[in-house]
């Protein structure tokens, strides 16, 4: 992991320079440098082209999953999203700081272009251009699902997009514009579909989840589709991520007896780890969140965890996590900070999470909600029942899954959503397992955004709060400071 040489206060989380400023965050330079002449600085150089930094604070303070405990730790990157306010900070954890990650991971992957192209045929380069081009595409993506509305094929050509870079940067402050979501979606979908077939697992020996391998590109591919609602497509890379029809054998087993015999650190460094083949690619990012998701005063409370994990569900069985806490620190153990020291005997430095970008449970809901979408409904069910054979039990006693008392069929489908329309049926089975298993991952702002769920909040002094289908404040707001470049702000 690197140092970064700016102590930081964690009380304070006194961040600034460890990311470009804002005036500048679409003219990057790689922190590298040193001329990028050679297949290993450029291998080196892409280790740097994810965004490194955390969105989870904000799209979980603002989804559906958090609730006003009236007490814990008030940090603004949870309370504003909880409020649904603008978050008014620039350091880690919040919109502004993954904006400028992101831009910064886009400028290390063009300048990787820039040195391979300079290289000439060598085929040595190959797999690294498909790596450029595909964390390219996937930083664009992340951005414009955050800082522009959803993809819609009736408005994506008028809705205001992201700018899209794929230069580097000559000029210490340039001007961009916003181009629109469809362009911006059509930008994406070439560099994806141009770096897939270049890459090559070979490459990434030393540490494949942090990198774009065949299956984490594919995985990438079925969420970009499905935001596109292009159903075939996410299908089909779907397909490409479960190579033989193996996926037991690529999803947690969280009701095994092994996985709920471990300990809470235990179950911490487990789920992040490198080797779980349930992650498909990870990132490391400065972060607080592993530190305080539990304790916040904005994040899951008893009545959520009742109504998520207690009540009764389509499987008629029990799901089988661990949920450690009280009513002020309820959490799944998932993130272990790590904590880096300025110097070897600090006490100041920089925390780290380990963060999950694709797992093999999202590649597997994204085909289930594609085959519901087309009227594959036996072919949804079963990747319903394989996710339920490893997530439930049939009761804290009996602890194990019975595939004759808990296997999903279409009619206990329709009378437990209490509708004769089984796709919509299977989509809101597929939604509602999604929300349970990325709880505390900030996967679900993505479903809100797709499928235009209103979300309320109510705080503990009786106030309302209402995040409507329409509302402005579903989109993040562009930082301040990027006028300097041209953009314009998003409306409020």
């Amino acid at each position: 992991m690197k140092t970064i040489n700016k102590i930081i206060i964690p009380s304070a989380i006194l961040i600034l320079g460890l990311l470009p400023s804002c005036n500048k965050f679409l003219d990057v330079n790689p922190d590298m440098r040193t001329e990028i002449n050679s297949v290993e600085k450029v291998a080196e150089l892409l280790a740097t082209a994810y965004p490194q930094a955390n969105y989870i604070s904000f799209t979980e303070g603002m989804s559906d999953n958090a609730g006003d405990k009236g007490a814990g730790t008030v940090e603004i990157v949870n309370s504003a999203p909880y409020r649904f306010e603008d978050v008014a900070d620039i350091n880690m954890d919040s919109p502004t700081y993954y904006w400028n990650a992101a831009y910064a991971a886009i400028a290390a992957a063009n300048h990787a272009l820039e040195a391979i192209e300079k290289a000439g045929d060598d085929p040595a380069y190959i797999p690294y251009k498909g790596e450029a081009l595909v964390a390219r595409a996937y930083a664009h993506f992340m951005l414009v699902n955050f800082f522009a509305q959803p993809y819609d094929a009736t408005n994506a050509a008028a809705n205001p997009g992201i700018p899209y870079v794929t230069e580097v940067g000559k000029v210490v402050i340039g001007k961009y514009e916003r181009s629109t979501v469809a362009e911006t979606y059509n930008k994406i979908e070439k560099d994806l579909l141009e770096g897939l077939p270049l890459l090559d697992n070979a490459a990434y020996k030393k540490a494949p989840k942090y990198h774009f391998t065949v299956a984490a590109a594919h995985a990438f591919a079925t969420r970009f589709y499905l935001f596109k609602k292009d159903y075939q497509k996410t299908i089909e890379h779907a397909n490409q991520v479960f190579v033989g029809g193996d996926i037991a054998s690529s999803l947690r087993a969280i009701n095994s007896e092994a996985y709920r015999s471990f300990q809470y650190y235990e179950l911490q460094a487990q789920y992040t780890r490198a080797d779980n083949p349930a992650n498909l690619l990870m990132a490391e990012a400065p972060s607080i969140w592993g530190r305080f998701y539990p304790v916040y005063r904005y994040s899951l409370t008893t009545d959520i965890m009742n109504e998520l994990f207690t009540t009764s569900n389509v499987t008629d069985g029990s799901w089988a996590y661990n949920i450690y806490g009280r009513e002020t620190s309820l959490n799944i153990p998932k993130f272990r900070e790590h904590f880096v020291r300025q110097t070897l005997n600090a006490e100041t430095g920089t925390p780290f999470n380990m963060i999950p970008l694709f797992t093999a449970e999202e590649v597997l809901f994204n085909r289930a909600e594609a085959y519901a979408e087309i009227a594959r409904f036996d072919d949804a069910i079963q990747d319903l029942n394989d996710f339920a054979s490893k997530r439930i039990i049939h009761s804290p006693s009996i602890p194990i899954y019975v595939p004759e008392l808990h296997s999903i069929t279409d009619r206990n489908l329709l009378e437990f959503y209490k509708t004769a329309d089984l796709k919509r049926a299977i989509v809101q089975c597929v939604l509602d397992f999604k929300r349970v298993d990325f709880i505390f991952e900030g996967q679900r702002w993505f479903d809100i955004i797709r499928h235009k769920l209103p979300v309320t909040h109510r705080t503990t002094d009786n106030e309302i709060l209402i995040l409507g289908v329409n509302d402005p404040m579903r989109v993040f707001q562009i930082p301040q400071e990027a006028q300097s470049s041209g953009l314009a702000l998003n409306p409020r």
